[in-house]
């Protein structure tokens, strides 16, 4: 079987897990310890994230053609690529948040929703909260005023001020 055979399939393989991907993000995980590489790779696969270590000629052939092809300039040296398909910002974060406690974690640069950014730009995805937690705010912003508004309609009928109110409009002249 020739080289290219085998490389092939490996592939094939990143390139059907960028294929729907929202973000992928490059990091050095060179100096990691055995436990520290357990964990970050346990924390991502909770958050659905894909955590890979493949080669950077692997890498540069599977991101050929594809919003990825810009990563090619940060594959140089160890890399791994965390890949996501469902929350944009979630490797960032997760990323972001490990490389405080592991000083060695590098995040080298990423492609989110089709824009390139670099360390200092994924630094600033990371600080964006994860979809559920945007949309839960939303929802609290939108509940708020119906929820102050059902609690003065709740206070003026306990204390019988509605009908006062419905009663005084009544009596007012009207204005001509």
């Amino acid at each position: 079987m020739a080289k290219v055979e085998l490389k092939q399939p490996i592939v094939d393989e990143i390139s059907e897990n960028i294929k729907d991907a929202q973000s992928v993000v490059l990091v050095d995980y060179r100096g990691l310890t055995v436990d520290q590489d357990t964990q970050l790779r346990k924390n991502l696969r909770e958050a659905g994230v894909i955590y890979k270590v493949y080669k950077n000629t692997y890498m540069t052939r599977a991101f050929k053609g594809t919003d990825f092809e810009a990563l090619a300039p940060y594959l140089e040296g160890p890399s791994a690529v965390a890949i996501s398909k469902d929350d944009a910002t979630a490797p960032a974060r997760i990323l972001a948040e490990f490389a405080k406690k592991a000083d060695k974690l590098e995040i080298k640069g990423g492609v989110v929703e089709g824009t390139l950014y670099d360390a200092k730009g994924m630094a600033t995805i990371s600080s964006i909260p994860s979809r559920e937690v945007l949309l839960g705010r939303l929802l609290g912003s939108w509940k708020s005023p119906v929820t102050n508004f059902a609690r003065v309609m709740n206070q003026l009928a306990e204390k019988g001020g509605a009908s006062a109110c419905a009663a005084s409009a009544e009596e007012a002249p009207a204005a001509e």
